[in-house]
């Protein structure tokens, strides 16, 4: 598979030179191909850092974690063979453009002066149908049509390797091939030895992958070792209609699993449809409210028998699901150009598939639940300061799926299993175990989480109307609330959800979010008929921001802006959590003080943005979206676009980071990519 003759680096060298591929509306760090959930995660390099440049064909599409996930494209025209995805031959399509919307990848090719290709990977987002968003599977759609008007014989193959398997590449693989009753042709491929809710290298070590097509009596297919496979097609333009008997270490022989269709003489458009996809019947082992772990069934359980049901489904819905994402592209579309312009939209077209990515849908529907992944980062399960960056795009397209990914956290504390009086960090240290923290002993952050989850709770209930959800948690918002008014306006030497730059006492941007979230609770005291606590933690909350003012501002400063924490005139950091004031209309927070920030903001940014603070030049890309979204127009713009220029001209080759350097534009540390956090991409468009 890794064998590259010099006359293919050389190909390959010239076919980059010579495409001149446009990419609109930039050319990320990672194109993102199959991406539907933490392990239906493939992506291409792009950044100068170890990609190609964005260009399909002459590098292999890799696991958000880096790992090859072995998927080859190859096209034969007129008998000459030519490779269009990954690395297999020594000639390549000449790549003229690619785009990317909200849910899909499109290439545009040109093989020769012959066809020309149109690849498109859709990863579908339905967020009101949770049964289709339920499903881990993802759509590469092929269309080829003459290009000098003359008609040409065309064959077209793609395949994919066991490496998708298992991030150990000494394990065994096993397969079978088989078509089910409406005509949809598949290789599943799986781990001989399942490691129930286990990872290896970030990568699920159980469950099924399909590889699916239409059977047709054009459609050929063959498994077994990738230079037969591929060759096999090369020579012949077909396969071999044979399977592989010898199953072995993905890694020995790298056994690949193929689909060739004849298109025949081709002049007019001619499409083929592949699928690619997981099904793990159990997802997630979880604890809830009992002692004792037990295992989710995926959510797309109750509505197919098996995974073959379900990816038989998934293959014909292909016109419904492309039309269902075709109309989420256009909404976020027509509501980010509104909003911020074109370079907003560069943004939140690219971060709304990574953030749902992140998530898993488990349970019954009448019992559902939706599971989140801290990818990168560290892999903790429904972390409360990686789903508060996230909230504002479950907010944009269906807040019941907020909702969804904060009942496991009340489920929890509220069943007795979490000893603290705060808000715990999280439901479990590393996906896919959700067994909480019985011991109190998860990352501790009592203000920040404790913030987040009230500003949360008075979020959902605002944009659903469901104030009978405030009733049901109110005892627990209650608590939480204390624990604010005794820390909020001194916080202690604590971490913030910016724990990778330490523990700090007195933080003024983590003070400012308590003291919303007492305000927050004033508001859900009012809305469930507490008029007196209301009127009592409003209080507070204004005697707070009143001293805060004068406590978090820089005495003397030109021109005036907050601290980083109390009485460091010298020091400055993004006021991220002035967003939450905005986003449930409170007006606790003078306008004053959104003047004072728009009007420094401009007077400390570099070539890739706003530093979050000054102990670093990095800057995190969810808190300058929050902090754009509640800023002047002209401050607002200002983030976008270098935002927006960042991802255009990168060295990153990962899945869009979070993290990054504001003057050199590459990473401060290789961690922080294809992370949910990104969801805060569409914290204006919940304004």
């Amino acid at each position: 598979m890794f064998k590259i003759i010099l006359a293919f680096l050389v190909a390959s060298l010239i076919s980059a030179a010579d495409a001149a591929s446009a990419f609109s509306p930039a050319r990320p760090p990672a194109l993102p191909l199959a991406v539907k959930s933490p392990y239906v995660s493939t992506w291409l390099s792009a950044g100068s850092a170890g990609g190609n440049g964005g260009y399909l064909a002459g590098e292999w599409p890799t696991f958000w974690e880096g790992q090859v996930t072995g998927w080859a494209g190859l096209i034969r025209v007129d008998g000459t063979t030519y490779t269009w995805m990954g690395l297999p031959g020594s000639l390549t399509v000449n790549q003229t453009a690619f785009e990317y919307t909200s849910t899909k990848s499109i290439f545009t090719m040109h093989v020769g002066d012959a066809v020309e290709m149109k690849i498109t990977f859709l990863s579908p987002i339905t967020p009101q149908d949770l049964r289709r968003q339920s499903l881990s599977f993802s759509y590469l759609h092929v269309d080829v049509v003459s290009l000098d008007g003359k008609a040409h014989d065309v064959q077209l193959y793609s395949d994919i390797s066991a490496e998708w398997v298992s991030g150990d590449r000494n394990t065994v693989a096993q397969w079978d091939y088989g078509t089910t009753k409406n005509g949809v042709a598949y290789h599943r491929v799986w781990r001989q030895t399942p490691l129930q809710f286990s990872e290896n290298r970030e990568q699920g070590e159980w469950g099924d992958w399909y590889w699916a097509t239409d059977s047709s009596n054009e459609m050929t297919y063959q498994s077994g070792i990738d230079d037969d496979v591929r060759g096999a097609f090369s020579k012949n333009g077909k396969l071999a209609n044979e399977k592989d008997p010898n199953f072995r270490a993905i890694s020995d022989k790298w056994p690949v699993f193929g689909f060739s269709h004849d298109l025949g003489s081709v002049q007019d458009t001619v499409s083929t449809l592949f699928t690619i996809g997981l099904a793990q019947e159990h997802a997630i082992q979880y604890s809830g409210a009992s002692k004792d772990p037990h295992s989710q069934p995926s959510l797309w359980k109750s509505y197919f028998s098996t995974g073959v049901d379900a990816l038989n489904f998934f293959h014909r819905d292909h016109d419904r699901s492309n039309q269902l994402s075709s109309d989420l592209d256009e909404d976020v579309a027509r509501d980010s150009i509104a909003a911020g312009g074109q370079a907003y939209l560069t943004i939140t077209s690219l971060s709304i598939r990574q953030a749902f990515a992140a998530t898993q849908l488990c349970g019954t529907p009448d019992n559902t639940y939706m599971f989140l992944k801290e990818i990168s980062s560290n892999g903790n399960m429904n972390t409360v300061d990686v789903i508060f960056p996230a909230h504002p795009v479950f907010l944009y397209t269906n807040p019941e799926l907020l909702k969804l990914l904060l009942k496991p956290l009340y489920e929890i504390q509220e069943g007795g299993n979490y000893p603290n009086d705060y808000a715990m960090h999280d439901i479990g240290s590393h996906y896919p175990n959700a067994t909480g923290h019985p011991d109190g002993a998860d990352e501790p952050m009592p203000l920040e989480e404790c913030g987040n989850m009230i500003i949360m709770a008075l979020a959902y209930a605002k944009k659903a109307n469901d104030a009978r959800y405030l009733e049901e948690h109110f005892d627990l918002l209650r608590q939480w609330t204390e624990y604010l008014v005794a820390d909020s306006i001194y916080p202690a030497n604590q971490i913030s959800t910016d724990d990778f730059a330490g523990p700090l006492a007195n933080q003024t941007n983590l003070a400012l979010k308590g003291i919303i979230g007492i305000e927050a609770m004033s508001v859900i005291s009012d809305l469930t008929g507490r008029s007196h606590d209301s009127s009592n933690q409003t209080s507070i909350a204004h005697n707070y921001i009143d001293r805060w003012q004068v406590l978090g501002v820089a005495q003397d400063a030109n021109p005036p802006h907050t601290t980083l924490s109390y009485g460091v005139n010298e020091s400055h950091g993004l006021l991220y959590n002035l967003y939450a004031d905005r986003e449930l209309d409170l007006n606790l927070v003078p306008q004053s003080v959104y003047d004072m920030q728009s009007a420094f903001y401009p007077t400390i940014q570099e070539e890739f943005g706003v530093p979050l603070d000054t102990r670093h030049v990095y800057t995190k890309g969810d808190w300058e979206l929050f902090t754009a979204a509640v800023a002047s127009a002209e401050t607002r713009d200002m983030f976008l676009e270098h935002m927006a220029h960042w991802i255009d001209v990168t060295s990153t080759n990962h899945a869009l980071t979070d993290l990054y350097d504001t003057k050199t534009g590459g990473y401060p540390r290789n961690k922080f990519i294809a992370r949910p956090v990104m969801g805060g991409a569409f914290a204006l468009l919940i304004l």
